[in-house]
């Protein structure tokens, strides 16, 4: 006898899995599960590449890494939908061409990572009311501090410092860790990692890689679509495979990091990578994950290749600096961008976009990322930075110009890293004091002064260094908001003792400069941030 027919199942209807530009990693938590019928779905759209002027290295890295990505995904079996920049039925928007998407593929559910960008998830957060689907948004499991578990690490401390957060990781992860103790007997070499750079040290060359068809064809796009966008197309300093980002870790482990930690402060002329990695593109758009970072530094350490400053300082880069920067991001967003707690209000200068100004050590640092999307951190802070936060430059405006100009920028590491360490516009709550300086420290620590048109030993006047009035410019501009730091104390004991003919002076130097850079710089940016600069020719 038969016994009762058991109904057919139906297939599961396929789930939209929505991978974004900086999520180019097979392990991504929206890949997790994938079924065979599933949809993989990404889409270059201009929206995202013109939210601000991106560099156009960046434009071309993102794309071309997005590109591979795809066809590795595809290589391996999944079902990608790939919406190009140049396609003339793309809509470009994310939520648009997810919309096209549904139409098209009918699935049942969206399944997407958390995003690095808050505008971005507050995008999402949309999805199921406008397109009737449910809408998973996973958590982005590349790092190694959740969002959640930051939080609860801030709770209700007083104070946020990273160097606190950055033990915790320390524990939790085992790196460099005895048991409860650290490796070396210390959390920190920092000390050692401050040197200028010996002038016949040799430097390691770093080569882009070659570009190949792929990369040819993003190149080619790029350079018609973007042409005036700041920055040069005709090379790609990063590489854009997963294969291509091991061979580049595996090569700073091997040449650079013995001498990385000791040189990481320092700058020469014509030389703007130095000891650097050049990996956090790669570690940023998803090609690297920081566990196998670390674990390759600690390793060449273990294997007596690598001295602990160097790896200490790698390793407190990525768990430490990197995570904590995002738990930020996550903490304070949105508010957090819209505050200024000095109040600065100038324009950026039009040479942050040309780099035609005779300061040099500003001149070279400006160059360096037109030609390579890429600066390292002193570069940025002690440079590019420093000139800001002395000339009271309005932070969104320096703000959106290091979201456009490298390769590594996203705003959840860019917008705490200036707002709050660069322009110490969040008051503290990231950075214990300004990380301002005079031109001494740039003389300390690079070549830059030596043939620049400007005196970096004479304080005022019209051959000084403009780094030296601006300085002590800023410090009395802002007395009232910054005497009380206690690591502040020193320089405004010095400031005290000064005559009012000398701080007078000061005030003149600092006038006359800025007023010549203001009467050169238009805004960046209208009343709806749309950029009025002109391009073209910083591109030139």
């Amino acid at each position: 006898m038969q016994g009762p027919v058991k109904p057919r199942k139906s297939p599961p209807m396929p789930a939209l899995r929505f991978i974004l530009g900086d999520q180019l990693s097979r392990q991504i938590a929206s890949l997790d599960g994938a079924e065979p019928g599933d949809h993989i779905l990404m889409v270059e759209v201009e929206a995202e590449a013109t939210y601000v002027p991106h560099h156009a290295q960046k434009i071309a890295f993102i794309f071309s890494a997005m590109r591979h990505h795809a066809q590795a995904l595809q290589t391996a079996g999944f079902d990608v939908v790939y919406v190009r920049i140049d396609d003339p039925a793309n809509t470009h928007s994310f939520s648009s061409e997810l919309f096209r998407a549904i139409a098209r593929h009918q699935p049942d559910r969206i399944i997407a990572t958390e995003p690095g960008e808050w505008r971005v998830l507050d995008m999402m957060r949309h999805w199921a009311e406008a397109t009737g689907l449910p809408v998973e948004i996973r958590q982005d499991d590349r790092f190694l501090c959740t969002i959640g578990e930051f939080a609860a690490w801030a709770g209700e401390r007083n104070s946020l410092r990273m160097e606190f957060f950055y033990r915790e990781m320390r524990r939790k992860t085992g790196y460099l860790m005895h048991g409860a103790e650290p490796e070396g007997g210390q959390w920190n070499f920092d000390h050692d990692n401050r040197q200028p750079l010996p002038g016949r040290l040799a430097i390691p060359q770093r080569d882009a890689p070659a570009p190949d068809p792929i990369t040819q064809d993003v190149l080619a796009l790029v350079r018609q679509r973007y042409s005036g966008h700041f920055g040069r197309a005709d090379n790609l300093a990063f590489p854009v495979t997963r294969a291509g980002a091991l061979e580049k870790l595996a090569d700073f482990i091997e040449r650079c990091l013995p001498d990385f930690g000791t040189f990481q402060d320092a700058m020469r002329k014509g030389e703007p990578f130095l000891f650097h990695a050049l990996i956090s593109p790669v570690l940023n758009i998803g090609l690297l994950n920081p566990r196998e970072v670390c674990l390759a530094a600690i390793g060449a350490y273990e294997k007596g290749h690598a001295p602990i400053n160097a790896v200490e300082g790698f390793v407190r880069q990525i768990i430490g600096w990197r995570e904590y920067v995002r738990g930020i991001y996550w903490l304070k967003m949105p508010d957090y961008a819209a505050t200024n707690a000095l109040k600065a209000k100038r324009n950026l200068p039009a040479f942050y976009w040309t780099a035609q100004t005779p300061m040099a050590c500003l001149r070279e640092t400006i160059e360096n990322t037109r030609d390579s999307a890429y600066a390292h951190h002193i570069q940025r802070l002690m440079i590019t930075g420093n000139f800001a936060l002395l000339a009271e430059i309005e932070p969104r405006q320096i703000e959106e110009w290091y979201l456009a100009v490298y390769a590594d920028a996203y705003e959840w590491v860019e917008l705490p890293n200036v707002h709050g360490m660069v322009m110490f516009a969040d008051g503290g709550l990231l950075a214990s004091k300004p990380y301002a300086a005079s031109g001494a420290y740039i003389n300390r620590m690079s070549d830059y002064c030596g043939d620049c048109v400007y005196d970096v030993k004479l304080k005022t006047g019209p051959k000084a260094c403009p780094f030296n009035y601006l300085y002590w410019n800023f410090l009395a501009e802002n007395e009232s908001k910054l005497a009380k730091n206690p690591r502040m104390a020193m320089p405004y004991r010095t400031l005290a003792k000064m005559t009012a003919t000398r701080r007078a002076e000061i005030a003149a130097d600092a006038a006359d400069f800025l007023g010549r850079a203001d009467a050169n710089s238009p805004p960046c940016a209208d009343a709806d941030g749309v950029p009025v600069i002109k391009l073209a020719q910083a591109s030139a």
